[in-house]
């Protein structure tokens, strides 16, 4: 199972451009979990993945996270690191 979690707050500038690039990607997975995770309300899974700067995209295979970006990047590159994942 892929899941791709998206660490962000919502005084983050970069974090609200990410917002709607993140919905478009995530309508083309039926098969990929996506989760938005608010790094001022779940403490534990800031800890957990280590997350020292927002936005950051953290994907995950089986329980492992096999890819991150910190910081803004681009649809595509979501996408390539999505569909790698699938592999």
């Amino acid at each position: 199972m892929v899941t791709v979690k998206k660490f962000s707050a919502a005084w983050c500038g970069p974090c609200r451009m990410l917002a709607p690039m993140f919905e478009q990607v995530k309508m083309g997975y039926s098969n990929v979990k996506f989760e938005n995770i608010d790094i001022d309300e779940d403490y534990q899974s800031v800890q957990q993945y280590n997350v020292s700067s927002v936005p950051t995209v953290v994907i995950v295979k089986d329980g492992v996270e096999i890819n991150r970006f910190t910081g803004l990047s681009s649809k595509i590159a979501y996408v390539n690191a999505i569909n790698e994942s699938l592999k």
